[in-house]
């Protein structure tokens, strides 16, 4: 499957992008070898191949999930250059 350079300009004006010319006929090259890329690994025949998220088993180290007191509001707005009502007074944004 080839893709058009009407394709590319439509799919440049969904992103919102200004292409040259030279810049279409470039994606539309590069985008239609992708494709056929997809298509070569469409063929293959993946009878028996476990669905993988990722090519080698890796399982995530996190640390464990425990409750803990957390400071005192003193301390932390001690250094507070203008504290309010318990909290950071934060400046309004434009």
């Amino acid at each position: 499957m080839a893709i058009s350079s009407d394709d590319v300009l439509h799919v440049a004006r969904l992103a919102r992008l200004r292409l040259t010319d030279d810049e279409v006929t470039r994606m539309t090259e590069q985008l239609s070898t992708i494709i056929g890329h997809v298509e070569q690994l469409s063929s293959l025949d993946l009878q028996g191949v476990e669905p993988t998220a990722h090519a080698l088993d890796l399982t995530n180290r996190v640390r464990a999930d425990a409750a803990r007191p957390s400071w005192p509001r003193d301390e932390v707005l001690r250094n507070a250059p203008d504290p309010a009502d318990g909290g950071f007074r934060v400046p309004p944004t434009a």
